[in-house]
């Protein structure tokens, strides 16, 4: 690897203080690592995996509490996957791993017809095996590199094809009820993830199973968003501050809040109905920023890692 010249040693270094940040505010703002945890990382060869790996080892050794990583890969024995680059990889690196290979793409080419997407058996399929190596490795936790813009790919799916208001949350229970699943990269916007892991130069494994198939429903999402995002700076950080200020009173889930129990006399909520007035929309857009971080000054004061 060639020495950075300084210009790129300081763009580096932005990108991992703003990188480490936010990690660190999404642990502490979801409660997502505890004293002791054995947390299993799972790395799929890709820019989103590679770059929580790193970020979480650096965390490591100024965290307030102790936990332990482990990272993890799936060797699904696709056509051409390069199994040497990973072992390799994370011994340069000398952190413990487990590289697990299970047959998943045969399976899903004898299941799945030509022509049709494969993404929702492999993903149980991949799920399933994931949550049994963490039980056999004793694992209290489970790391997804799932970032800020897949969490609004996700919403958007959602509300378009299956009619409900639901994302993919930071912090959850697995579906089979044993394990913690956690996404430190939650807040992390893909543009930093992507500049980043090309300035590391990661290794770079592509999914040839499910990235090669066109008209993905996520796929179509995702041109959408970043379609926004270049026409409408700062829409994207709008939408996700908006997810973490739902306001059940407002929406129409009888579920979530007591609209019956509504009667003369009853307290105002959050405003009252102001659907008659002209509502007032900021200009700047919240929580937005610069794409170059005029400000990383003050980014580089926020180097937190908060567990409370």
């Amino acid at each position: 690897m060639t020495t950075p010249i300084p210009k790129q040693k300081y763009n580096l270094d932005k990108l991992q203080k703003r990188l480490r940040r936010d990690v660190g505010k999404a642990i502490a703002d979801f409660g997502m690592i505890e004293e002791g945890d054995r947390i299993m990382v799972c790395l799929s060869g890709g820019k989103d995996s590679y770059t929580m790996l790193e970020i979480l080892l650096n965390l490591q050794h100024s965290a307030p509490v102790n936990f332990e990583l482990i990272a993890v890969n799936l060797d699904q024995k696709q056509p051409g996957f390069p199994a040497h680059i990973l072992p390799a990889y994370l011994e340069q690196l000398g952190v413990e791993y487990k590289i697990v290979t299970e047959d998943t793409y045969a399976i899903v080419k004898e299941k799945i017809p030509e022509g049709k997407t494969t993404c929702s058996l492999c993903s149980r399929l991949r799920r399933g095996i994931l949550y049994r190596t963490a039980t056999e490795l004793g694992c209290t936790k489970i790391a997804l590199g799932h970032h800020r813009d897949d969490i609004l790919q996700t919403l958007f799916l959602n509300m378009f094809y299956g009619g409900k208001l639901k994302g993919m949350p930071p912090k959850l229970m697995s579906d089979d009820g044993k394990h913690i699943v956690i996404r430190p990269l939650a807040y992390c916007r893909e543009k930093d993830i992507e500049r980043f892991a090309i300035e590391r130069k990661y290794p770079i494994i592509p999914c040839n199973l499910c990235g090669s198939q066109p008209n993905l429903q996520r796929q179509v999402i995702g041109e959408m968003l970043n379609d926004w995002d270049k026409k409408y700076p700062g829409r994207i950080e709008t939408m996700f501050t908006a997810m973490q200020n739902v306001v059940p009173s407002h929406l129409n889930d009888a579920s979530l809040f007591d609209f019956k129990g509504i009667q003369h006399g009853s307290e105002v909520v959050n405003g009252g109905d102001i659907a008659f007035d002209r509502e007032e929309i900021p200009m700047q857009p919240m929580g937005w920023q610069p794409q170059d971080d005029e400000n990383v000054a003050a980014i580089e004061r926020l180097d937190v890692f908060e567990i409370k």
